[in-house]
């Protein structure tokens, strides 16, 4: 599992398996968001076994399923920034690659951080957002 900083309060990872949590709970997370719908891809463990076993190690689980990063709307956003705003710190958010959980993050903060800031955080993390700049610099 790899896992990218994109701030003190969010990391993102692409999918997670069941013998993961107890390392995210050794690292501190606090929430888990599921960004990566159920049966996308063979072999990949449903939402519900990774919440029960994170909600064993202490750690909540949110499932926010997108399913692509070109189909993120501004309700999602501005989902995913209640979601962080009411969720115990540090959180990570994974998807298959991480990269829907980055571009969600990225258009959260649309109209709080400069666009070229959240790129620069995104892009320290490992994550392209330039598909969804135009979004960001309106």
């Amino acid at each position: 599992m790899e896992i990218h900083k994109i701030t003190d309060d969010l990391q993102v990872a692409g999918q997670i398996g069941p013998s993961d949590i107890p390392e995210l709970a050794s690292k501190g997370i606090k929430t888990i968001i599921c960004n990566r719908p159920d049966s996308e891809a063979p072999g990949q463990p449903s939402f519900s076994e990774i919440e029960r076993l994170a909600e064993a190690e202490g750690i909540k689980a949110i499932y926010h399923p997108i399913r692509a990063p070109n189909a993120i709307s501004d309700a999602d956003a501005e989902i995913f920034e209640k979601e962080m705003a009411d969720a115990e710190k540090p959180v990570l958010a994974f998807c298959r690659t991480g990269t829907r959980s980055a571009f969600l993050w990225s258009l959260s903060q649309a109209g709080k951080l400069p666009a070229q800031e959240i790129a620069l955080k995104a892009m320290r993390a490992g994550y392209d957002i330039s598909p969804v700049l135009q979004r960001l610099e309106k």
